[in-house]
């Protein structure tokens, strides 16, 4: 009998661990073990030391990793939760029990009690009389940046110091300029503010030389607060090549030696500095040569083949690893963006680029934003930085694709990325509390008018246990395989799943060839659709089926305002379109947008579902179409579907299994509004199909799953489209969501096995 023992994270939850357990969908994790649950330790009784080494080689016995515990929507602070508010830039207290954030639309910051982080509670906010552009915390007192700008020509703000136990205002300090970030030295003696005196991007065209330029101003902290008559204005002008008379401070980060790291983003330039304005070194953050990059937009398709050459890294977050190196996030800004993250030393010695390393990973992980590829990508931006159990981690926020790269920088020349985390929708700001366990993000995004996702915090666990995400990836493929907006599945042989893309990439319909035998789930290949030897285009592919004979039968729902019709295709084995099958002229005089969402085949017969009534359907009643293959005949069934309290419930898969038929049925909400997610089953007995233009049967359907509880179960927000259903031969099932490509979504795509049906 051998026993392994590993040390948890503070504050253990069995239930937590166990739901990374189960999100590992991997029976081996679980088998043969015994849990014993102490204030901070947990024992795994193992059989024999062969058990070890074989559950050690499959990954069972988990290196530690980041797992998401919680999501705290911003609204929830506010007394009008349908008020715009936004997480941006975020901190914690001194004893890391409660965390602050700066929200601009409200002109506030929002407090929020984390003394249990699984279970996040409102605090509220406290009104900062203004906009506040960041916040730093030392034990109770919040300082925050308070832009109070009349006009760019005319900025001001303040520095603002609130107890957040009491939300009262303790100092208040002249800033002479329009704030930015702030940071508070290690040993809380001082704060730093940059004062950006940001450009007016409407202006002309929208360049550097608008006066006033910024500056950096520093405080000393006495009594916990800042001290209004100790202020240090300290110029940075004329040290840039780029706007040397107009230098815009960006984002400042104080190390323990009270050294001042600061970048300029639009003047391409860092600052190193003392509290006192002793510039101790200066110098260009320089450029990057870019390949395999996607650099257009507006063509609807993921090609990584393009370059470019001499690209202005344009700095914005920063952070201090040691005491000699610090990271930088390329986000861009004015003319550049490198699509990724740096390691320079203070002397100005450059030490680490990630070129497109880091934009690879987000495109492996599903999270690129194709709509953002003539700009800056992926869009690093924010960042942070923290020392877990004795491994120091930088965590670089890519805001267009809502992702966060974990990287092991304990050799600051060859950071080691760990993991990619899914995020809300543009995280702004992190923080870090290893002392917890615990890793934050700020994300500012508030979609309300869009009836989309709000603004979110999310909170992650630093744990001994499995990555909970992703869940799919094309990470490991033999070629670097962009993807997104997952649509319509079937399961194949040998736990092989194929699915298709919709029209988000109109000029790239693909089919991908998933491996569901490992962990993550594996795209292993992406097979074109093409027409004429060119990629099939006006496609809107949301559901597929195999032939039997190696190809496969696709359903694309029409959008007649795009040109797209509705239709039938078939494709060979190598995704050559062979056959289209147009709709007959009495379903062509009822159809809407809402077409087929799903396709499968029965004895001759395919089946596909429409999402949502036609012109003649009874109210919360949809078509089940059917096309008789060999004699060309079309005819349907009615399907009930649930009342929408709010939005529509409609259908987004069909699949047939041993004799029945399985649909997706869901709404179109999102986050807490969510109410309807679910899979039912039709006896196939039912699917008889009546001729069109008469009377039509109505099947009853059967109640399997709802999905809302697996969608819950990563700790982010309910996602709204649930699109795709897969069963193999033995009933076993996987399901998928639809990330829309990344546009006003965060991108995180759920793939996840539903047992045996």
């Amino acid at each position: 009998m051998t026993f392994v023992t590993a040390a948890l994270p503070s504050q253990p939850s069995w239930d937590r661990y166990m739901r990374v357990i189960a999100a590992s969908r991997n029976p081996s994790i679980i088998r043969e073990r015994l849990f014993t649950m102490g204030e901070t330790r947990m024992s795994f009784r193992l059989i024999g030391m062969t058990s070890v080494l074989a559950m050690a080689a499959t990954g069972a016995l988990a290196d530690m990793n980041f797992n998401r515990i919680a999501s705290f929507a911003t609204y929830a602070n506010n007394s009008d939760p349908t008020a715009e508010s936004s997480a941006e830039i975020i901190s914690a207290s001194g004893d890391g029990m409660t965390l602050v954030y700066s929200d601009s639309p409200l002109g506030v910051i929002g407090m929020i009690d984390i003394t249990d982080p699984a279970a996040p509670v409102a605090r509220g906010n406290i009104d900062v009389g203004g906009e506040p552009t960041a916040v730093s915390v030392l034990g109770n007192v919040a300082m925050a940046g308070v832009n109070t700008s009349e006009s760019y020509t005319a900025p001001f703000g303040m520095l603002k110091a609130f107890d957040i136990t009491t939300g009262d205002e303790v100092a208040a300090c002249d800033l002479g300029g329009q704030p930015d970030s702030t940071a508070i030295a290690p040993d809380g003696s001082f704060i730093v503010v940059a004062i950006e005196n940001e450009r007016d991007e409407d202006l002309g065209d929208g360049g550097l030389g608008q006066m006033p330029g910024g500056f950096v101003v520093t405080f000393d902290i006495v009594d916990g607060v800042p001290a209004c008559d100790s202020m240090v204005q300290i110029d940075v002008n004329g040290l840039a090549d780029i706007g040397p008379n107009d230098p815009e401070p960006e984002f400042v980060d104080v190390n323990a030696a009270g050294e001042i790291v600061v970048t300029m983003q639009e003047n391409n330039h860092i600052v190193v500095m003392t509290k006192a304005g002793e510039i101790i070194n200066h110098f260009s953050a320089g450029s990057v040569d870019l390949t395999e990059i996607d650099a257009t937009d507006e063509r609807g398709a993921l090609l990584f083949t393009e370059t470019q050459e001499g690209r202005l890294r344009e700095p914005d977050g920063v952070q201090w690893i040691d005491a000699d190196h610090f990271a930088m996030a390329n986000e861009g800004d004015m003319d550049g963006g490198a699509r990724g993250w740096t390691i320079f030393n203070k002397d100005g010695t450059e030490v680490f680029e990630s070129g497109n390393t880091l934009e690879h990973a987000i495109i492996q992980l599903g999270h690129y934003p194709d709509k953002r590829s003539d700009a800056k990508g992926a869009e690093p931006e924010g960042m942070e930085f923290g020392i877990f159990d004795g491994t120091p981690y930088a965590f670089i926020l890519a805001e267009r694709a809502s992702a966060v790269g974990v990287y092991d920088v304990s050799d600051p020349a060859a950071p080691v990325l760990t993991q990619m985390l899914p995020s809300g929708i543009a995280p702004e700001g992190a923080i870090s509390i290893p002392s917890r366990g615990l890793f934050i993000t700020a994300n500012e995004a508030d979609l309300i008018e869009d009836g989309g996702i709000r603004s979110h915090v999310m909170i992650y666990e630093y744990q001994n246990a499995p990555a909970a995400y992703p869940q799919l990836t094309s990470a490991g493929a033999d070629e670097l395989i962009g993807w997104g907006a997952i649509s319509g599945m079937v399961a194949g042989e040998d736990g092989i799943v194929y699915a298709v893309n919709d029209s988000f990439y109109a000029y790239q319909p693909t089919i991908f060839t998933i491996d569901t035998n490992v962990t993550p789930a594996q795209i292993t290949h992406a097979l074109p659709v093409t027409r004429g030897g060119f990629a099939a285009q006006k496609l809107d592919l949301e559901g597929i089926t195999l032939d039997g004979e190696g190809g496969f039968w696709l359903a694309s729902e029409g959008r007649t305002d795009r040109m797209i019709a509705h239709g039938i295709y078939h494709v060979d084995s190598d995704g050559v379109i062979d056959e289209e099958i147009s709709l007959p002229a009495e379903l062509l005089a009822v159809e809407n947008r809402f077409g087929f969402e799903g396709i499968t085949l029965v004895d001759g017969t395919l089946w596909m579902a429409v999402q949502r009534e036609w012109a003649d359907d009874p109210a919360d009643h949809v078509k089940l179409v059917a096309y008789n293959i060999a004699s060309g005949e079309w005819g349907t069934v009615l399907y009930p579907k649930a009342v929408a309290d709010t939005g529509w419930v409609g259908l987004s898969e069909i699949m047939a299994h041993n004799g029945d038929f399985y649909v997706i049925e869901r709404d179109n909400q999102i986050g807490a509004n969510a109410a309807v997610k679910m899979v039912y089953r039709i006896s196939g007995g039912q699917m008889v199909p009546a001729a069109l233009g008469g009377a039509l049967p109505v099947v009853t359907k059967e109640a399997v799953m709802d999905l809302i509880p697996a969608l819950q179960s990563n700790n982010g927000y309910v996602v709204d489209k649930v699109e795709g259903l897969a069963i193999f031969a033995d009933g076993s099932a996987w399901a998928s969501t639809d990330n829309d490509g990344v546009d006003d979504s965060s991108g995180e795509t759920f793939f996840w096995s539903l047992g045996n049906l």
